[in-house]
């Protein structure tokens, strides 16, 4: 999959970065907006992907011009590589503060620990060159500590592993019966229950959404394809709704 533009006016402008994941790696997108010259990054993934994604990446914006690398949770496939990101450019780092302890493991020098911002639980408002960035909390989809972020200039919703789709080879969801099929396993074993499906549908439900864009797999398109998958997820059943039969001594 090539890089492409999602949204793009004079002065803001939503990309879509080239795929390099490949072999037995969990399929990952990496976003990048960009306003009035400056841009946040999104969910850089990890090493394996690290030298390209900076390479293609540069095409695009310069690195001397990437205010913010956004990361959404704390999983291997989103923040391996953020000792690399955060030692070659001069951005801010902004992580859930629940796993700034956490993130060293991963390698993080000293140098640039202090970089990173902590995300508070109820979220925060970015501003990147005057666009107003919403941090949404999302906790417990899946992660303890997540967030998710609006861009109210594009209308995008990243919406980090929920949405997430496995096994499809497009890129843009036009049949949403049809793309169930390639949401509804990953949905049902990653995330813990309905409750906190309705909290988040409840959440953004004031929102104007064109564009679902997770972090794996089709992004999904349109505002009805949208309000197919909020009223999708708001009935699923998943997690600890499904597994009460798992819960009992091997033998």
């Amino acid at each position: 999959m090539p890089t492409q533009t999602l949204f793009e006016n004079a002065e803001h402008k939503n990309i879509l970065l080239e795929d390099f994941t490949s072999g037995e790696m969990v399929q990952a997108n990496q976003h990048i907006i960009v306003h009035n010259g400056r841009g946040m990054l999104l969910d850089p993934g990890g090493h394996k992907v690290y030298s390209e994604a900076v390479g293609e990446l540069a095409t695009v914006l310069p690195l001397g011009a990437l205010d913010y690398i956004f990361f959404s949770h704390q999983d291997p496939d989103i923040i391996a590589a953020a000792n690399g990101w955060l030692m070659i450019t001069n951005a801010r780092g902004l992580l859930p503060q629940p796993w700034i302890r956490f993130i060293a493991h991963f390698g993080v020098d000293e140098l640039v620990v202090n970089n990173i911002i902590p995300i508070p639980d109820g979220g925060m408002v970015v501003d990147l060159a005057g666009a107003r960035l919403k941090l949404l909390p999302a906790h417990f989809i899946h992660s303890a500590g997540n967030f998710q972020i609006y861009d109210p200039i594009s209308k995008i919703l990243y919406s980090g592993d929920l949405g997430a789709s496995l096994g499809q080879t497009y890129v843009k969801v036009t049949d949403f019966d049809d793309h169930i099929q390639y949401m509804a396993g990953f949905h049902r074993r990653y995330f813990p229950t309905n409750k906190v499906l309705r909290l988040w549908a409840d959440m953004i439900a004031p929102l104007d959404i064109e564009i679902i864009a997770p972090q794996h797999g089709a992004m999904i398109m349109g505002k009805e394809n949208v309000q197919r998958f909020i009223q999708w997820v708001r009935e699923l059943d998943c997690g600890l709704d499904l597994m009460g039969k798992i819960y009992r001594l091997p033998e």
